[in-house]
């Protein structure tokens, strides 16, 4: 029975859940604990998911509720270590592929960036490192993470901007760079290409994209104020950014300016989502407990 539970667990923490919970829309109003949420639940499939095979093959060996003897059952026990290996191991490949892939794309990209763009000190933030500016009519904004990041803005942003949009925008990047944003939302990307095709929710991972950018918005709040955040939003509405950088993305910005008229703390819900983080990591840790000694 405990067996049934956790396989349930694996699968629905891995295949309905990504689907279902973008479209809770209310955890955008707390982009923090929900990414803590998604976080759980990711994490949660992983450890079902891992643990699977050689509970399987304990349940299948035991006889009555005590545990056997692994000397006496190397094969099976062999066969299931082999299974959640392959796994673990698939996991790791994906960090690895998807890892090496984001580095070289973000050294070409700052080299590129270095050759065509001019270098300003960025005195308005506080963020204490230096803008890159390139010539480009669209206004854009976006930064390249890394342990040698770069931010980097079109000449228009700066001629469409006032002084204190020019900030908010600074602060979403230098926010984006100094909470590692990009770590975070490699993790997901390495969970979501590491499942089957038919397994995988796009929706999900563009969720996770958004509560990054709304925690980037918060940052940005806090340093310059919420009208200079959301004028900014308008003003850089059309513009985009490569592929393996951060930044302003006009296909949110009616969202984000929906999430910016909230200002409550809504504490309650904030309470909720780490509750349910810890529940859920929890659930597949409880299940394979019971599944071992309570047979």
């Amino acid at each position: 029975m405990y067996l049934a539970a956790l396989a349930l667990v694996a699968v629905v923490l891995a295949w309905p859940v990504p689907r279902w919970l973008p479209a809770v829309h209310r955890l955008r109003k707390v982009p923090g604990s929900a990414l803590l949420f998604w976080q759980a639940v990711s994490l949660a499939a992983v450890i079902a998911g891992l643990a699977l095979a050689p509970l399987a093959i304990l349940a299948t060996v035991r006889r009555g509720h005590a545990v056997p003897s692994p000397a006496d059952n190397l094969g099976m026990l062999a066969l299931g270590l082999a299974i959640s290996a392959v796994l673990a191991g698939r996991l790791l490949v994906q960090g690895h592929l998807i890892g090496t892939s984001l580095r070289r794309a973000r050294r070409e990209h700052r080299e590129l960036v270095d050759l065509l763009a001019r270098a300003t000190p960025d005195r308005g933030t506080g963020g204490g490192g230096v803008v890159r500016v390139l010539a480009h009519p669209t206004p854009t904004a976006y930064c390249v993470p890394g342990a040698s990041h770069r931010v980097v803005l079109s000449d228009s942003t700066i001629d469409a901007l006032s002084a204190d949009e020019l900030r908010a925008v600074l602060a979403h990047e230098w926010a984006h760079l100094t909470l590692r944003h990009d770590l975070v939302l490699e993790f997901f990307t390495v969970l979501h290409t590491a499942v089957p095709g038919w397994v995988r929710s796009a929706r999900g991972l563009v969720e996770v994209r958004l509560l990054i950018e709304l925690l980037a918005d918060r940052a940005a709040v806090r340093s310059v104020g919420q009208v200079p955040v959301a004028r900014a939003l308008v003003a850089l509405a059309e513009g985009d950014h490569p592929d393996a950088a951060l930044g302003y993305e006009g296909r949110t910005a009616l969202i984000r300016l929906e999430i910016l008229r909230d200002t409550g703390r809504h504490r309650a819900l904030v309470l909720v989502a780490a509750i349910g983080s810890l529940v859920v990591l929890a659930l597949p840790m409880v299940l394979g407990a019971l599944v071992i000694f309570a047979g």
